[in-house]
């Protein structure tokens, strides 16, 4: 990895574009720094310190890279931006008119995009209105219409300036942008989850413990890369056809199937859908009776909750697989074009054939997934310790680093190419 940055600062193009990018990372670390004025941050690092550290609370601060603990202008984050996407994605499955916008190539994403930006704007502004509402006179010096307009407005204008700064990063940088934004967000945080292990390195009685959760760490690491590279290559062969006086086709290909097909979406749907009911709640006071009964059971730290959390992302892998990925549309266009698995006959026995082999990839990712999603929970209770890096966020920068290192590889390929065919 560290070979081709190096590589990349030689190629004058990809210099710049890493030196944008970095440049977008600053300006987007100092607005995590910049407060909304008239609020009481005291007030939410209280609510940060009630909550439990595998909270809905826990995962939009980790996103938002502390913003939303320090209620900064970045507070919301660019988590609005992702929820409005996943929702788009939903829609044109379920929507006919947006089924046909995505099949329009180019001018249907740019549709698409722009309904999913006006999404975000809508999705921040109705999340900001409820912080400001739900947290009411505790969260402002001075409760008032003018301090609930300046907070909602801040913390909008904010996820809308995250929102284009991932666009521009993705066009004029290297890498998706909104990867990265949540990419060096997280990674921010990594000074303070360093800072509590080293506190607790410093106890002799817990120097073993801290030894051994870096070497689960590190082999955690490994783990993820091996499931975020692996994939299952279905091999298709296309029949010679006669045009004319040319021949087509002959050629023998793959059709890839990725073990994580999915990514982290099943595990940002099941944790956010177990801890919104608690999340919601600690809006207005500590739950009592039944409702904190059930709020318990739905705790992930708990049994029930680890193994409702379980079911949970299994259920969402398999759901958003079958969003994205369809065997009967790949089958059909396969056998339009004269492709066949070999030993497979085109049709519905291609079509069973890519549907089987695709339930068990999907099956060990999303094992794999729930396993490192829970194993950084095990390892707080077995060894007595706050473990503040968690499974989804060693996912996402793991995802993410890899993307983007492909991604500068293939733009000095590209160039190398470029430069051979010039020459």
């Amino acid at each position: 990895m560290f070979k081709t940055l190096r590589d990349a600062f030689k190629v004058p193009d990809l210099r710049k574009k890493i030196i944008y990018t970095m440049l977008m990372f600053f300006a987007i670390r100092i607005g995590a720094h910049i407060r909304i004025p008239l609020i009481n941050p005291e007030v939410v690092q209280q609510m940060f310190n009630q909550a439990d550290d595998s909270g809905l609370f826990q995962m939009f601060n980790a996103f938002s890279g502390g913003a939303f603990k320090d209620m900064t202008l970045f507070a919301m984050g660019i988590t609005p931006y992702i929820t409005s996407s996943i929702i788009m994605n939903l829609l044109t499955i379920a929507v006919p008119k947006l089924e046909e916008m995505q099949k329009e190539g180019e001018e249907g994403r740019k549709k698409i995009a722009k309904l999913t930006r006006y999404g975000t704007i809508i999705l921040a502004l109705l999340q900001s209105i409820a912080i400001s509402i739900g947290l009411g006179r505790t969260l402002f010096y001075d409760y008032n219409i003018i301090s609930v307009i300046i907070a909602v407005t801040a913390m909008t204008a904010g996820t809308a300036f995250l929102m284009w700064v991932g666009e521009q990063i993705t066009v004029k940088g290297v890498g998706n942008g909104i990867s990265l934004i949540i990419f060096i967000n997280i990674i921010s945080r990594l000074p303070y989850g360093t800072q509590s292990l080293y506190e607790y390195a410093t106890d002799a009685n817990k120097l073993i413990p801290v030894i051994i959760l870096l070497i689960i760490y590190v082999l955690m690491v490994a783990f993820v890369v091996l499931i975020q590279l692996g994939e299952r290559r279905i091999p298709v062969q296309y029949a010679k056809r006669m045009q004319g006086r040319k021949v087509y086709g002959g050629q023998s290909t793959h059709i890839p199937l990725k073990v994580n097909m999915a990514g982290v979406i099943p595990v940002i749907f099941a944790s956010s859908l177990l801890q919104f009911p608690g999340t919601i709640t600690r809006f207005f006071g500590e739950p009592e009776g039944f409702w904190a009964s059930v709020i318990n059971f739905l705790n992930i730290t708990n049994w029930s909750g680890a193994i409702l959390y379980f079911v949970l992302i299994l259920f969402f892998a398999y759901f958003y697989t079958s969003i994205i990925f369809n065997p009967i549309e790949v089958a059909n266009n396969m056998k339009k074009n004269g492709g066949f698995v070999p030993g497979i006959r085109p049709g519905k026995p291609t079509i069973d054939y890519m549907t089987n082999v695709l339930n068990k990839i999907v099956l060990i990712g999303a094992l794999a997934l729930a396993l490192i999603a829970l194993l950084p929970v095990i390892l707080s209770k077995a060894f007595a310790m706050n473990v503040t890096f968690g499974g989804t966020s060693l996912i996402i920068v793991v995802g993410v680093a890899l993307e983007t290192i492909k991604q500068i590889e293939s733009q000095m390929v590209m160039r190398h190419y470029k430069g051979f065919l010039n020459a």
